[in-house]
């Protein structure tokens, strides 16, 4: 790994979009699928000498061996976020900060829809916003949701992200049982016709309950930032109304 072939190797095939976090308080992540294990790897290495750190998402168990083989013995830490897909890349010298004191909460309605709400998390996390999780609690079994609900409002989360597949409706349950944004991820996870998301993403879109907001499907890194864009927002009021007392 020379800085000089990656400089290279970058301008020829990749545009880094070095003054992101500038425009809009988050910083360039590499969506690695598709991308080789050697072009994930420059990049990582590139943004993370810019910043202090550096990310990847959707990396497969392939393309994380090889990552963690090159830069054990790099001038860099790692680490590999296994649930979530997520490959993650500090100087030593680096920390990972909290920045606002709401929480965001992260709902599963099933134990198959974990993958997603964990890729949510870790960038939560990494954006500097703490979460409260509650996973494997769906409409199946509707009386697990009352413990996840109560805990989030005693919390104060200003958000909360709620994964779903096969018939996709826990969102809409949700927001009709709280008091602030909801955003629902439908998941890849279903039998059947419709069974890849799309069912889960029509339930979604065709909600009745008012302030739900929907992303892709299986989208759990554009509901994390989202929700921490909300978070940024009400830790601002927040502080504002602490400085006003």
């Amino acid at each position: 790994m020379k800085k000089k072939n990656i400089k290279s190797y970058l301008k020829n095939f990749i545009c880094i979009d070095a003054e992101r976090e500038k425009r809009n308080n988050i910083p360039e992540f590499i969506f690695a699928e598709n991308k080789s294990s050697a072009m994930v790897e420059e990049l990582l290495y590139s943004i993370a000498e810019s910043n202090g750190w550096s990310a990847a998402t959707r990396v497969s168990s392939s393309v994380a061996d090889y990552l963690a083989g090159r830069f054990k013995s790099s001038s860099f830490k790692f680490r590999w976020e296994k649930e979530a897909r997520v490959f993650v890349v500090y100087k030593k010298s680096f920390s990972f900060k909290k920045k606002y004191p709401c929480p965001v909460g992260i709902i599963s309605a099933g134990s198959s829809d974990i993958y997603i709400a964990e890729e949510a998390r870790v960038v939560c996390s990494l954006l500097g916003c703490q979460t409260v999780t509650y996973y494997d609690v769906g409409v199946a079994g509707l009386h697990r949701l009352a413990e996840p609900l109560d805990v989030m409002l005693k919390k104060n989360v200003c958000a909360v992200i709620v994964v779903a597949g096969m018939d996709g409706v826990l969102p809409t349950i949700v927001k009709s049982l709280m008091p602030l944004p909801v955003i629902g991820v439908p998941s890849s996870c279903g039998y059947g016709w419709r069974g890849r998301g799309e069912a889960a993403l029509n339930t979604m879109l065709q909600s009745c309950s008012p302030g739900l907001l929907v992303v892709n499907i299986d989208n759990g890194f554009g509901a994390a930032v989202a929700a921490v864009l909300i978070a940024k927002s009400a830790s601002r009021e927040y502080n504002s109304g602490r400085r006003k007392r």
